[in-house]
């Protein structure tokens, strides 16, 4: 009859020198093992094959091809320059480093190129628009987004990965999230599609999330939103929500944002600013600045370069307009959001606003009722949205015949209100232009917004 040993007593749980060198010659055994392998058991096809599975089973294996996605658009990271008005503000502006006297201001961000040759998107290369393009989704229909990192031409040591995070997107999958921490960046001379469904109608933002405190005051944001499905039920009818009462005429989407003068300076020069110092000289929206936030819209051309508004080609790379024109009696819907690090308030002085929504959700009860409320401004924190619809009063030719009647929108801090200090109004303000309804002066429909 065979004993039974006991237990080897490893002195409470102890290994002895002896025991560990027994565990390391196991462990280098099975190394040896695993390097002796045949490379073919460690490749999908050897395995297959050796299962005695068919060639023709492998051919009938339909992966989906990533790359022959077509993106519903297509935006390239890297840097530029913008123009932003006002006096002389040594040694930070104008920056010195500018290769183009009409622009001043160094800036990260984005540019639109969708449909752009493989080949030719280096070209695009130092041409940064601010805001970025922005993105309209329709609600329960895929859409795609490609992002291409150029690197940046004037910091060509600045090797950043960047990223699109569609600020405020729902249960966003994390590899799509653009939050590189938790999930990937987009390396220099690479790029990656992003996938969304959008099922929440409502305004959002887009910004990089690789180094945010940077990449997102020097330019890398842009404003987003999803429309209904209801605006397909009830065409041509618009709304902003799957909801009758949010129908609207005409559409405005405003970007806040800042510039700290020092920090886009250091950028350029190889230098790094002290973040806790952070106090910006320039408000904008829409990447402009008031005077400017009232010139009109630039646009890109058949090749993908961004062309500026009549006699302002120093807005190249600023195309959007900020100026709101209306009927009067028209439903406005202004989408408005703050990728700024300040709190904002924005007033619109003599016309009262419907507050309609917030950071993408209908101000709507439990039991479905209304919460709305009408008011003359709106507080905005750092990453949040507003959406407000007003009603154009009607038009009083105060301004000449033939002129519309002109009303303010503009932030109710007085630091946004000019430009680095320069004398007259100037920052985060625009103007409500409103229009008779005649034949000769009343605006034709928008075909999109800001038009």
């Amino acid at each position: 009859m065979s004993q039974i040993k006991p237990a080897r007593n490893h002195r409470n749980g102890q290994f002895s020198r002896r025991d560990v060198l027994k565990l390391g010659g196991g462990l280098l055994g099975a190394l040896a093992g695993s390097v002796a392998l045949p490379k073919a058991l460690l490749k999908p096809e050897g395995v297959a094959a050796a299962a005695g599975v068919k060639s023709a089973a492998k051919a009938s294996i339909q992966r989906p091809v990533y790359d022959e996605v077509i993106p519903n658009k297509h935006l390239a990271g890297t840097d530029g320059w913008i123009h932003l008005p006002g006096d002389p503000r040594p040694p930070y502006f104008p920056d010195n480093m500018t290769p183009d006297p009409l622009f001043n201001t160094y800036i990260f961000g984005y540019h639109d190129v969708s449909g752009v040759a493989p080949q030719d998107l280096i070209k695009f290369k130092m041409k940064a628009q601010l805001a970025a393009p922005v993105l309209i989704l329709e609600e329960l229909e895929p859409y795609y987004l490609k992002l291409t990192n150029l690197g940046l031409q004037l910091r060509p040591d600045l090797i950043d990965a960047h990223t699109v995070h569609f600020h405020g997107f729902r249960n966003a999958i994390p590899i799509f999230d653009g939050e590189p921490h938790s999930s990937v960046g987009v390396p220099i001379i690479r790029d990656l599609t992003y996938y969304y469904m959008p099922r929440d109608p409502g305004t959002y933002m887009y910004h990089c999330h690789f180094e945010e405190t940077e990449h997102v005051h020097m330019g890398m944001i842009g404003p987003a939103f999803i429309r209904p499905a209801l605006n397909k039920t009830l065409a041509p009818r618009k709304f902003v929500y799957n909801d009758e009462s949010t129908e609207y005429n005409r559409e405005f989407y405003l970007c806040l944002s800042e510039v700290w003068l020092e920090a886009h300076w250091a950028d350029s020069h190889i230098q790094l600013p002290e973040w806790s110092d952070y106090k910006p000289e320039f408000y904008l929206i829409n990447g402009r600045a008031y005077p400017d936030t009232i010139v009109g819209n630039g646009y890109r051309d058949a090749t993908g370069e961004m062309v500026g508004p009549a006699g302002r080609e120093d807005l190249a790379n600023q195309p959007v307009t900020s100026l709101i024109t209306t009927n009067e009696f028209d439903q406005v819907l202004l989408r408005v959001n703050n990728l700024g690090f300040e709190t904002v308030t924005m007033t619109l002085a003599g016309i009262k606003m419907r507050v309609i929504a917030r950071d993408a959700v209908q101000l709507k009860g439990r039991n479905e009722e209304d919460l709305s409320f009408m008011t003359s401004s709106i507080t905005l924190g750092s990453g949040e949205s507003t959406d407000v619809i007003f009603e154009a009063p009607a038009y009083q030719g105060v301004n000449g015949v033939g002129q519309p009647d002109k009303y303010l929108f503009y932030s109710r801090n007085l630091a946004p209100l000019n430009n680095a200090g320069w004398a007259g109004k100037g920052g985060q303000m625009t103007e409500v232009h409103v229009f008779p309804r005649n034949d000769s002066i009343t605006l034709p429909d928008q075909t999109e917004p800001n038009t």
